[in-house]
């Protein structure tokens, strides 16, 4: 019956020369689009806000795993502090780099963040600029994502690399699996430099550089000849090199991890308010054009019924 109405409506605002609002097929096409938008924004922020959760029930667990892992890296700050090593950056020695990250994406900037400082140190070390590093520095990276940020700028110094390390909390058999890979390259070097994320507090992180010494460094500290090991079995002195290495990876390793799980948390968290805010605006829009739609029927059947 309506429909009848607004058809005789229309022709009688024709035939008295008057304008009809009707509403048109781009506007139907246009409320279908806002609808479909709303639907696909709607699913973005359930999937966001359950990633979300996820992130927030694996923090806990990096946490404690992190504070325990925090302790082998202490330990091998106190070894070379307590023997007194120089440091390898005043005597321009042979540095072998290692870049700790991971392979998933949705977790803010922390694999820019490490492969910002690599280039940044390397640069550093070779001049000031990227084109001036030399293919013998070697470079060792963990994780996909910094693997193909440091591949194109630095294609000939990366020399290893490593995947599906992170996916849970990481374990001392994976560094030592790491550092075993390491020593079989057969690199010479002086010291290690591991960059990574440090873990400042559940919002914010920084990259860091941890430095590990090789046995000749060991063997040439003073308190080490003070304590007569420069005659001891080179096996030891090795075994405490390699153990210091494994230390200072798993620590990075795990500092890293939870690192990731917070800014993966805070990402997602983030994801969740945006897409909320979205689907607010775009309902609000639906909403004003579908009232836009309806006025003109009802200016539409009005001004048919006054021509009639």
């Amino acid at each position: 019956m309506l429909v009848a109405v607004q058809a005789a409506a229309r022709q009688a605002a024709v035939r008295q020369g008057v304008r009809a609002f009707s509403s048109t097929p781009a506007q139907a096409a246009s409320l279908r689009d806002l609808e479909h938008r709303v639907k696909s924004v709607k699913n973005i922020k359930k999937i966001t806000s359950s990633m979300k959760m996820i992130a927030t029930t694996k923090l806990n667990k990096a946490q404690a795993a992190m504070k325990t892992a925090k302790l082998y890296g202490a330990a091998n700050v106190e070894i070379f502090s307590q023997a007194e090593v120089e440091a390898s950056a005043e005597s321009g020695k042979k540095v072998l780099w290692i870049v700790v990250s991971s392979d998933k994406g949705l977790c803010g900037g922390i694999h820019s963040s490490v492969s910002k400082q690599a280039k940044r140190s390397l640069s550093e070390a070779s001049g000031g600029s990227l084109e001036g590093v030399s293919s013998d520095i070697p470079v060792v990276v963990l994780g996909d994502k910094p693997k193909q940020q440091l591949g194109r700028a630095l294609p000939n110094n990366l020399v290893l690399s490593f995947n599906q390390v992170g996916k849970q909390v990481p374990t001392f058999a994976e560094a030592c699996a790491i550092a075993d890979q390491i020593d079989e390259l057969k690199v010479n070097y002086d010291s290690v430099k591991i960059i990574y994320n440090k873990f400042v507090s559940s919002i914010s992180y920084e990259a860091a550089i941890m430095e590990v010494h090789n046995a000749d460094a060991l063997r040439t500290a003073e308190k080490f000849k003070a304590y007569e090991m420069e005659d001891a079995d080179d096996a030891l002195v090795n075994d405490l090199a390699s153990f210091a290495l494994t230390n200072a990876i798993y620590a990075t390793l795990v500092e890293g991890h939870a690192t990731e799980i917070s800014a993966r948390r805070n990402a997602m968290d983030n994801a969740s308010k945006n897409a909320g805010e979205m689907i607010d605006k775009l309902q609000m829009q639906f909403n004003r054009q579908r009232q836009a739609v309806i006025t003109n029927e009802l200016v539409d059947i009005i001004t048919g019924a006054s021509a009639l």
